[in-house]
């Protein structure tokens, strides 16, 4: 590390020099930077904007997965068979598919030998079971908290290794040289010191840039991110970083006052579900409605316990996915409020307040009963199948044996995001995104591969730069004459926001407005028309950010820059959208789209469900999105087949030996 201060625009900046800096501190971000100290890069920083912030500290669920290859009993397996398995979900490259089943065992296993509480038998098998689009038991869980536990486990290490950690300082802009299309560093924003203009900025001077800030959970309303997640795709397409099918997330049913899945054991005990006018009168079982058979409604609940993430596919034939829709039709378009109430049984399918067990279907009424869980009401079946989730809620103000739950249909996870190749390097040279904010996966991913591809991701651009990219950062004064006219463009915007005492809404209103936006128009339920309309009214909003947008203090600066990056974000998210629906895309993934020419999942739906799905032909490629200044660009490329390398060891080694291995040759 090398420091001094510059000065500029009348303005004294620190300048903080380093081989690599690492943005973001949630399992992936630690995970670079714990490699790139094992492998010999010690010259590196991670800058966050909270050590405790962060999807990765913060989210969890029934059972949290962790996705990777089979390592128990017979069961036959093989990193291709896991490849297929990634690459088979839709619109994601071979190679990308081949290194996160490649490297799934590394990476477990330097979890586990780092003191991760994976579950094995007496024999030191790591047994596993079958997740959501995984036809093998390749998952496996550490528990509801199995994230966090990664995470807490990893900065562990960093905190042995010595690790320099910036904590409190939001990175507000990437620097970028434009004659060699690399990242050159980045500017921060002291948190700490945010009303001192002397000490406000640091200016990071690095070989490399390893971005690891998560998803864009900031753009939605109803989300099970949580508050302290935001995102800053925005400054990475500000710079000209490629989006990568950013058309796919997932979404699914969880509270929203405690932000948290309702998947797993919390679905198959069988709550009720009850929707209130939002004042909380007027309670009504409204599932019911639409189905015919008791039973089938208590099965449907069941199946969305490891069916939870919304799928199009399945609102057909009462599939699970169904309620989905229905709880969309009850807060968005009746404006109703929807809760869970574990303290009372579903009427229908009940006798006298208890439950007829004998409706069931027979996968359901096995479950219930390997469980001992064939009494009660749906509170004493959830204490004796998961007590631990009782308890959870409990810790964060809610006691499920009491109170109702409400819910929403939530986004949760971004499978798109920004192009990363097979090492994890953008379009833009010396830029690794890494985790949630790298795009790696497709359409359909089996659930857990989310944490996996994190390690990854992660373990490969340490990799890479510890190997290929081994050099200083730049002169100090050759860094500052490169970034002098970006760094004047954050100051003018620092500019702009401080001068504005007459605007009329407030930083947090802003936000509000992108995050109502998005969830209503650009979330699980989409059509053309809502998407013109909300990309107008984003290009609006973000052209009277200067005369709107009035902040009551410099303290929330922070804020105003946030608020920044996330309405581009989101206007390229709808300009995504939009070019897919446009280009002939239709309902696929977690997502469905309005087709006039569709079917309703039932007759008794509102005409915004009709809908019809995609072909395979989209499958098979890849939007990139390029911004720039208020405009979107696209193209569409076939995905990359599943390589077929040399197996013939001596050929690997001399390759090896030789560091051919990183060639690119995509």
């Amino acid at each position: 590390m090398f420091e001094t201060e510059v000065k500029l625009y009348n303005r004294v900046f620190q300048v903080k020099s380093f081989n690599s800096i690492i943005v973001g501190s949630g399992a992936a971000g630690l995970n670079a930077a714990d490699r790139l100290y094992s492998y010999g890069q010690k010259d590196i920083a991670i800058v966050t904007e909270g050590i405790n912030k962060g999807t990765s500290r913060n989210t969890g669920s029934d059972k949290q997965t962790y996705y990777k290859l089979t390592l128990s009993g017979g069961e036959n397996d093989s990193v291709l068979d896991m490849a297929k398995t990634l690459f088979n979900g839709g619109s994601m490259n071979g190679e990308i598919a081949l290194v996160e089943s490649a490297l799934s065992t590394q990476c477990f296993y330097r979890l586990v030998e780092i003191g991760v509480p994976f579950p094995h038998n007496r024999y030191g098998e790591f047994v596993g079971y079958k997740t959501d689009h995984d036809p093998r038991q390749r998952a496996t869980s550490a528990g509801p908290l199995t994230a966090q536990i990664i995470t807490e486990k990893v900065f562990k290490q960093i905190r042995q290794k010595e690790v320099i950690i910036f904590d409190k300082f939001q990175v507000i802009a990437i620097f970028i040289d434009k004659e060699s299309n690399s990242t050159i560093g980045c500017m921060a924003l002291d948190l700490n010191n945010i009303n001192n203009e002397e000490k406000r900025y640091v200016l990071f001077n690095c070989n490399n840039l390893i971005f690891a800030t998560g998803g864009p959970a900031g753009i939605y309303k109803t989300s099970v991110y949580p508050r302290s997640q935001t995102g800053s795709t925005g400054i990475a397409f500000e710079v000209g970083v490629l989006g990568k099918n950013l058309t796919e997330s997932q979404y699914g049913i969880a509270s929203i006052k405690f932000r948290w899945n309702l998947s797993g054991t919390y679905q198959q005990v069988l709550p009720r579900y009850i929707s209130t006018e939002v004042d909380g009168s007027d309670e009504r079982e409204f599932i019911s409605n639409y189905f015919i058979k008791p039973g089938k409604v208590l099965d449907t609940i069941f199946f969305k316990g490891y069916q939870w993430p919304f799928d199009p596919r399945k609102t057909l034939d009462y599939g699970s996915s169904l309620i989905d829709l229905l709880v969309y039709f009850e807060t968005y378009i009746k404006g109703r409020r929807v809760w869970l109430d574990y303290t009372k049984n579903p009427t229908w399918g009940a006798k006298n307040g208890e439950v007829d067990f004998s409706l069931l279907k027979n996968e359901t009424f096995n479950y219930l009963k390997n469980s001992d869980a064939l009494f009660g009401k749906p509170i004493d079946r959830l204490r004796k199948m998961n007590s631990p989730a009782i308890d959870l809620y409990k810790k964060n103000g809610i006691d499920l044996n009491k109170e109702y739950l409400e819910i929403g249909v939530c986004a949760q996870h971004n499978n798109g995001g920004l192009f990363g190749n097979e090492w994890w390097e953008s379009n833009i040279k010396h830029f690794f995104p890494v985790g949630e904010v790298n795009g790696s996966h497709g359409i359909y991913r089996p659930g857990g591969s989310a944490l996996n591809s994190g390690q990854v991701g992660s373990t490969r651009a340490a990799q890479y730069i510890a190997n290929c990219y081994k050099k200083e950062s730049l002169n100090v004064n050759a860094f500052i004459e490169k970034i002098k006219y970006q760094l004047k463009h954050k100051l003018n915007i620092e500019r702009m926001f401080l001068r504005n005492k007459q605007g009329n809404i407030g930083v947090n209103n802003f936000l509000e407005k992108i995050a109502i936006r998005m969830t209503k128009v650009g979330a699980h339920v989409r059509n053309l028309e809502d998407i013109n309309q909300a990309i107008k009214e984003t290009k609006r909003q973000f052209s009277q950010i200067d005369n709107s947008m009035v902040l009551s203090s410099v303290e929330e600066l922070g804020l105003a820059f946030k608020n920044y990056d996330l309405i581009i974000t989101q206007l390229v998210y709808l300009y995504a959208i939009k070019n897919y629906i446009e280009q002939g895309g239709k309902s696929r993934g977690s997502f469905l789209v309005y087709d006039k020419d569709g079917k309703l999942p039932l007759p008794k739906l509102p005409e915004v469900f009709r809908n019809s799905f995609c072909g395979e032909s989209f499958k098979k490629k890849i939007q990139l999105v390029s911004y720039r200044e208020g405009n979107c660009e696209f193209k569409w490329k076939t995905v990359n087949p599943i390589p077929q390398e040399d197996q013939w060891f001596e050929n690997v080694w001399f390759d090896f030996r030789k560091k051919n291995i990183f060639r690119n040759k995509n």
